[in-house]
């Protein structure tokens, strides 16, 4: 289990201009969660994951991995304790000079693994990431998608019970991403290991997360599971995240619109159908979006009711009655 406690980041403390990175950060992420942070570029969230295995040291506040808190630990205890802790980024970080093979037996390297088992290790994690024909090729003969799974590979060498990936497919194409999203579930419920997911994207998180924090302005805006936020978000940050602008209805308007909510028990009705014949009422659909959600729809579906206030009424009262959710657009 990771544990984060009333965690702060400040650069530059003391100085003139200092850069408060995070602010008063708790989270707790169980094991076998794959578990997403979403934000804003600038939001901290980069920050919030470099400090997880130390590699920022906080300004204060508590990193507890298994109960054992990091920040106090010596450096010693410190680079052992950064074993159980995997981590892949954006930009691969591969080594250019080093065969595919040989990138993945870095870390094996430095734990001093003898050279045998190493080997056996290294090539065990190529094949579970498809690059076992790759081995002895160079990262700049390997495309986007190839550098990202020997990447993964290499964070895997240690057998590691926790991987944090920072932003891992954003410079994919999307169905390299699809890809990459699908290996690093094969990863959480093959091996166990527990993933941290840093993204901006809320289509990553719909993907493969089960929890999600969001973040805003170095604080975290709200937590949950991923079905809960998406159906229903309390911020003003995981509206804008998971409404994108080019998602929202337009700004003409007509008359008065409801957001329907399908939270996945409703979602396979012909909601608007039962709607129209139940209430002898037409409406007009201005924005429908939904996606799946650990095999389950939840989505939104906008609506501009009929003028008639009668109707309007007749219409929330059948949604009520059926267990439908709805809410007012502003």
């Amino acid at each position: 289990m990771i544990e984060l406690k009333q965690l702060s980041k400040v650069y530059n403390p003391g100085s003139a201009n200092p850069v408060v990175a995070l602010q008063d950060i708790s989270l707790t992420i169980a094991d076998g969660e794959i578990f997403g942070i979403i934000g804003l570029s600038g939001a901290g969230k980069s920050t919030l994951v470099r400090c997880i295995n130390l590699l920022e040291k906080p300004t204060s506040g508590s990193v507890l991995l298994d109960g054992r808190d990091l920040t106090k630990l010596t450096p010693k205890e410190l680079l052992l304790a950064r074993r159980s802790i995997g981590m892949i980024f954006q930009d691969f970080n591969l080594l250019e000079q080093r065969t595919v093979l040989r990138n993945v037996l870095y870390p094996l390297e430095i734990a001093h693994t003898p050279r045998q088992d190493a080997v056996k290790r290294a090539r065990e994690l190529l094949q579970l990431v498809g690059l076992s024909e790759k081995e002895n090729a160079y990262p700049s003969q390997l495309s986007g998608g190839q550098k990202q799974r020997v990447a993964i590979a290499r964070a895997l060498a240690t057998k590691p019970r926790y991987l944090l990936c920072d932003e891992a497919t954003s410079a994919l194409d999307p169905n390299t991403t699809q890809s990459i999203l699908d290996l690093l579930q094969q990863i959480n419920r093959t091996l166990q290991v527990t993933i941290v997911v840093i993204t901006h994207e809320m289509k990553v998180i719909d993907r493969i997360c089960t929890k999600v924090a969001v973040i805003d302005q170095s604080r975290i805006a709200e937590t949950g599971r991923v079905s809960d936020v998406f159906v229903n978000p309390q911020s003003q940050i995981a509206r804008e995240l998971i409404l994108q602008k080019e998602r929202q209805p337009g700004e003409i308007r007509q008359g008065r619109r409801i957001r329907i909510v399908f939270d996945g028990t409703t979602s396979y009705r012909p909601v608007i159908s039962e709607l129209v014949l139940a209430c002898q009422a037409p409406v007009n659909i201005m924005l429908a979006d939904t996606r799946d959600v650990g095999g389950v729809a939840y989505g939104h579906m906008v609506v501009e009711l009929p003028a008639d206030v009668r109707q309007q009424e007749k219409i929330t009262a059948w949604l009520k009655t059926s267990g439908i959710t709805y809410n007012e657009e502003a």
